[in-house]
């Protein structure tokens, strides 16, 4: 039941999600255009910008869920996690602009330079993007005040990415003075002081009512421990990481204007769907208190399966046909991600009870570095397709390419879609199931074989 200790103000979301816009500001110029910077304005070739990003996701495979377990260990005045939306945003804005920097050196040099700010940058966005995800564990215990919590981080996040898409481009057009690589600085900064903003009062405005004050060390063996031991975490994991379906989509755009539709120029209407799609999110929490959240997952995943094979035979002939069929597929889709990030605060205590270690940002670290993961192999895979369907750049496309690269974009992630539904029909930790597990931790029960000595039962639950 909701009460008014753990009920959520309108203040209190729209600066939640006022932090997901002011960070995905950072994640949508990364994800969207550091590898053209990398390339056409660096001046780097395509297999070195390759050879960073995989390194990257190595060690965010290591440093992820460390960052997480230090996390869960230490406390303070403003909370577990509130510190970390203090400090981070600042370093965020400095590391971002330092990534987009056009420095005057030699290749070898520019390599090293790209490879430091990108890896940096990484450590830092996780430094602020756990703690972000993981506040929505300790604003509320209740499951539909999360919900609403969840569905504005992600609302967030999708408005940040999305404006970027739409206002970076005019942006630095508008700085580069005829010239591209003059452009990408300037308005770096302009959207990262802005995202500053944001973010500071994300942290100014939200608290964590759950307690989570026992201190105590989580070693790495540990850490790897909790999220073994968490298998509706592993379900929920394995369906975000099918996002790498619609990522790869993202970075076809491009070419799907370019050549199929004759028209570069209406891929910045992709930001605009982004960002009028997103409201979708908000029907979440509505769908949420009459259903439980794999059903609904599911019902969109089969929506969006319905959507991709109309478009797919609708064809591409008419462009405001193919923006309607993309605003339905993207409104579909969206609407799935806060359940994501819903299910995987429930888990918490799912980990709590098996493990006596309530270990919130380990958690919520799993959904970071997916998240990362999705996107890089999305990225790698991009390249691999435009090579099978026989693209050949800055010419004119033979058929089959036409053809493949309108089945990539229009039916090629249903597979996605398809595996999501496979994976969440196996997930069987539901609200009911949760709803057990609250009873049992305010009860100060645990599962068998956790030291119930070593724990504070009053510390699972507000």
């Amino acid at each position: 039941m909701t009460t008014l200790q753990n009920k959520l103000t309108n203040k209190e979301l729209m600066s939640y999600f006022g932090y997901g816009v002011g960070q995905c500001f950072s994640f949508g110029l990364v994800g969207s255009f550091i590898l053209y910077f990398y390339t056409d304005i660096l001046g780097i070739s395509p297999i070195a910008a390759s050879t960073i990003f995989l390194i990257a996701r190595v060690w965010d495979a290591v440093n992820d869920p460390l960052i997480a377990g230090y996390m869960d260990t230490l406390d303070s005045r403003f909370g577990k996690f509130r510190p970390y939306m203090l400090f981070t945003p600042v370093l965020i804005v400095l590391v971002t602009v330092a990534a987009f920097y056009n420095i005057d050196a030699d290749t070898s040099t520019k390599v090293m330079y790209a490879g430091i700010t990108y890896i940096l940058w990484g450590t830092l966005y996780t430094i602020s993007d756990v703690p972000f995800w993981s506040m929505s564990s300790v604003m509320t215990d209740e499951p539909q005040e999360r919900a609403k919590a969840a569905t504005c981080a992600m609302l967030g996040v999708n408005a940040g990415i999305g404006a970027t898409l739409v206002v970076f481009p005019k942006l630095s057009a508008y700085f580069a003075d005829g010239r591209a690589d003059q452009g990408y600085l300037p308005a770096v900064i302009v959207l990262m002081i802005a995202g500053l903003f944001f973010m500071l009062n994300g942290f100014y405005n939200t608290k964590e009512r759950i307690s989570t004050k026992s201190c105590e060390k989580v070693t790495l063996k540990q850490t790897f421990q909790a999220v073994r031991k968490n298998k509706p975490l592993f379900f929920i994991l394995a369906a975000f990481f099918m996002n790498v379906f619609f990522n790869l989509v993202n970075g076809l755009y491009i070419f799907f204007f370019t050549y199929n539709m004759g028209d570069a120029g209406l891929v910045s209407l992709i930001g605009t769907i982004t960002l009028v799609s997103a409201i979708a999110c908000l029907a979440t929490p509505v769908l949420t208190k009459r259903f439980k959240k794999r059903d609904i997952f599911i019902a969109l995943c089969v929506l969006e399966i319905i959507a991709r094979i109309g478009f797919y035979f609708t064809g591409y002939d008419n462009p405001t046909v193919v923006m309607a069929w993309l605003a339905v597929i993207t409104g579909i889709f969206m609407m799935t991600n806060p359940l994501i990030s819903a299910m995987i605060a429930d888990t918490v205590e799912y980990s709590y009870y098996h493990s006596g270690k309530r270990t919130a940002a380990i958690t919520f670290s799993g959904q970071t570095f997916t998240g990362k993961l999705s996107v890089a192999v999305a990225g790698g895979l991009t390249g691999l397709i435009l090579t099978m369907i026989g693209y050949v750049p800055n010419a004119a496309q033979t058929e089959t390419a036409l053809n493949g690269m309108f089945f990539c974009i229009a039916l090629l992630p249903a597979l996605g879609a398809l595996g999501r539904i496979f994976i969440m029909s196996r997930y069987t930790f539901t609200e009911d199931q949760h709803a057990i597990l609250r009873e049992k931790l305010q009860r100060g029960e645990f599962a068998e074989g956790v030291d119930v000595k070593s724990v504070k039962p009053h510390e699972a639950l507000s």
